[in-house]
């Protein structure tokens, strides 16, 4: 592929808000407990089979490094472990891993306990646990030294609860300092050396997340990341599943206003896109901004797909503690705890000590 300029973007921490400003400054990730994620199957495990469906509560880890640990004591090579998501290592995680069911003795799971990982449940199961296949993520997170006035945090939950908030992913999708992103320009100008096949599919998914985000942002500025346009595809909630519309009724609004349906932007790769009108020549505006991006995401092999611009965000609440404000919610698989947060304050990060809202460092949960 022939060298191309590097595209401008628009980092996470400056992507336009959807529900107005800040309503006060705090600090995120003091502590481990600050932020806890729990994850939801939406099954139950079989009871028979030849793997083990564990909940694992880990402090301090990330996944990969359990499901090494989790191989390393069942005898098993890496590959044989299953998780479902992806959690963060600055929190505390309740998440399912699969392991092969062990044919010689039963494990001693409290061994694990010295690496901060606590085995809370062991069911036999027939199938390795894939990617993907949550329900959802409960969250539980304090913002330390935050204490928004009562009437306008109110006013604030009330909103998201009626209209979700933006879906963009979040800003460790792009890696340390974007450092993601810019691997992804050096691999579609063909500078980026040798890689494993892991990193390239990281850089890919950055970059096909940022063009994603982009177009996000010009839809929260227009004012219709939520409303249905003619032209536009829509998602349907709780699915992969979309339909293009050419004519915008009273019962699409409807379902759209009822989270029943939302609009959709794309995930680049090869194909035609499914929009049309006014919505489709916005969608090819950004791609020819990013034609670099957008024709290296088709030549390495990926498909048009499709994301919803909007999150809805279930058993959402808030609380005034001593501490700072502790804020509770639920999310679908594939989304970012921190689309939500921003849409309410802003935070430094307390385990470093530094950084403007624009870098945080407290994930969400992400099966995407």
């Amino acid at each position: 592929m022939s060298a191309r300029s590097r595209p401008s973007w628009t980092s996470f921490g400056a992507l336009p808000r959807a529900h107005g400003g800040p309503l006060d400054r705090g600090r995120l990730r003091v502590q481990h407990a600050d932020f806890q994620v729990e994850e939801r199957l939406g099954f139950a495990p079989d009871g028979v089979g030849d793997h083990l469906l564990l909940r694992v509560r880990k402090v301090g880890a990330n996944t990969e490094w359990v499901a090494r640990r989790l191989a390393a004591l069942v005898e098993a090579p890496g590959s044989a472990v299953g998780y479902a998501g992806l959690k963060d290592r600055h929190a505390v995680a309740s998440q399912w891993f699969s392991v092969p069911r062990p044919r010689r003795s039963r494990p001693d799971w409290s061994a694990l306990t010295t690496d901060g990982i606590q085995v809370l449940e062991v069911h036999p199961h027939r199938r390795k646990l894939r990617r993907g296949v949550l329900a959802g993520n409960r969250f539980r997170i304090l913002v330390r030294d935050a204490g928004p006035a009562i009437r306008e945090l109110d006013a604030r939950l009330d909103l998201i609860r009626a209209r979700g908030v933006p879906n963009y992913f979040g800003e460790q999708r792009f890696g340390h300092d974007e450092g993601n992103l810019v691997r992804a320009q050096a691999l579609f100008q063909g500078t980026a050396g040798r890689a494993t096949r892991q990193r390239r599919g990281l850089w890919l998914s950055a970059a096909r997340s940022q063009v994603f985000n982009q177009l996000l942002a010009e839809r929260v500025r227009r004012g219709d990341w939520d409303r249905p346009q003619p032209g536009d595809c829509l998602a349907l909630e709780g699915c992969h599943s979309y339909f293009p519309v050419d004519r915008v009724d009273e019962t699409l609004r409807e379902r759209c206003a009822g989270m029943d349906l939302h609009p959709s932007g794309p995930l680049w790769g090869a194909g035609v896109l499914p929009t049309h009108g006014e919505v489709r020549a916005l969608e090819e505006g950004l791609a020819a901004r990013f034609g670099g991006w957008t024709q290296g995401l088709a030549d390495f092999g990926l498909k048009q797909e499709r994301r919803a611009l909007r999150l809805p965000v279930a058993e959402l609440s808030g609380r005034r503690r001593p501490e700072g404000l502790e804020l509770s919610f639920e999310l679908p698989p594939g989304s970012y705890a921190t689309a939500v947060l921003r849409e309410i304050l802003e935070w430094e990060s307390g385990a470093t000590g530094g950084s403007s809202s624009e870098k945080p460092t407290i994930v969400g949960a992400s099966a995407v």
